[in-house]
């Protein structure tokens, strides 16, 4: 019989390098399955990776690294926090979807009015919307001593019908003809997340990303919060010996990572999609968790990680329109990297072992 036998003390080395583990692993059987599919592997590995980067184009797709990569950021270092402090909010992509619906319903209260403090208020009512999200689950689990993972999963499904609903009647465009959907932002000034130099992808959402980073660097380490955090987190019990009151920590930890998560809906919603429309939400908040635990929960691995997703979305566009490859297979070569991540994991910590089962 085969057991699992934890380890006395992890590797700290290896522990770093699981990560370029896990992603040549999963170039390496990214390749086998595209080999399967009948496409040359080498090719449809170098499309992803090294054509955003380096190809003929590579001057339009570098730009969206950072359209792709600002959300992916934003809402895996909320999520980290409170990953760190063993809260486990699985339903960012509810959020993000709240907090577009809020910070576009904010914008279009006030068109045609052309006013400087109409974005503010869209960027404050995003926060809102993804934070007001996130304390259903956080409030249950305080009061009632909920699973924050169920409750946050479950609220997705029903932030997706809010969606549709609000493509459907309140926010559906009164100029567009019967089609679903909200006026487009992008042609509202006021409310319009451009970029802030033309043509390197910058805008405001890519900012709040970079500030995401620094705060929560700070936070961990430099504030007596951030100890409290990884404290509870790597030992409970000693967490509450020290003082930690845990509901407190539970409504911070899930009420910043909302807050985040929405205010990547408002800077999408507002910038590179420009409506809110059924469609509107492609997965960010699930793909967080990915670029989070890929990070290893640090504020710094993050924003590298949230790089290399967003590098895998560009590139598998490209090679969806070069080489014929199902966005299917793009997704599950997305979801190898967290498989693998987690397997190596796990054998950071724990070791294979052999035991004779006992007969009675």
């Amino acid at each position: 019989m085969i057991v699992l036998e934890k380890r006395p003390q992890p590797s700290k080395a290896w522990s770093y390098a699981t990560p370029l583990v896990a992603v040549l692993a999963t170039m390496v059987f990214g390749g086998l399955l595209f080999a399967i599919l009948g496409k040359s592997p080498v090719e449809a590995i170098g499309t992803i990776f090294w054509e955003p980067l380096f190809g003929e184009f590579s001057f339009y797709y570098r730009p969206q690294l950072l359209v792709k990569g600002a959300p992916l950021v934003l809402i895996a270092i909320g999520l980290s926090l409170g990953f760190r402090a063993g809260i486990w909010n699985i339903g960012a992509e509810g959020q993000y979807i709240m907090g577009a619906i809020f910070g576009a319903a904010a914008g279009l209260a006030f068109y045609p009015l052309d006013a400087w403090y109409v974005f503010p208020i869209m960027v404050i009512a995003g926060a809102f919307g993804g934070w007001i999200w996130a304390m259903i689950p956080a409030l249950l689990k305080v009061r009632f001593g909920t699973n924050e993972i169920l409750v946050s999963l479950m609220l997705v499904y029903v932030a997706e019908q809010f969606l549709a609903s609000m493509s459907l009647g309140l926010l559906k465009n009164p100029e567009g003809f019967g089609f679903p959907g909200s006026r487009n932002l992008q042609s509202y000034e006021s409310a319009h997340n451009a970029e802030l130099f033309t043509g390197t992808g910058m805008h405001w959402g890519v900012v709040a990303a970079f500030i995401a980073v620094i705060f929560a660097y700070v936070l961990l380490n430099r504030h007596m919060l951030g100890f409290h955090i990884r404290l509870t987190g790597e030992a409970p019990r000693a967490a509450r010996f020290a003082g930690v009151n845990p509901p407190r920590l539970i409504l911070f930890c899930l009420g910043l990572s909302g807050a985040l998560a929405g205010l990547a809906g408002m800077f999408e919603v507002s910038g590179p999609s420009g409506v809110v429309s059924i469609d509107f939400n492609v997965g960010y908040g699930f793909t967080a968790i990915i670029v989070a635990f890929l990070g290893r929960l640090h504020p710094v691995g993050i924003l590298l990680a949230g790089g290399l997703m967003a590098l895998t979305y560009i590139g598998g566009e490209i090679a969806q329109s070069q080489l014929g490859l199902p966005a299917a297979a793009i997704q599950v070569f997305q979801g190898m990297l967290l498989f693998f991540l987690l397997a190596f994991d796990l054998l950071t910590n724990y070791r294979i072992r052999a035991a004779r089962s006992e007969v009675a």
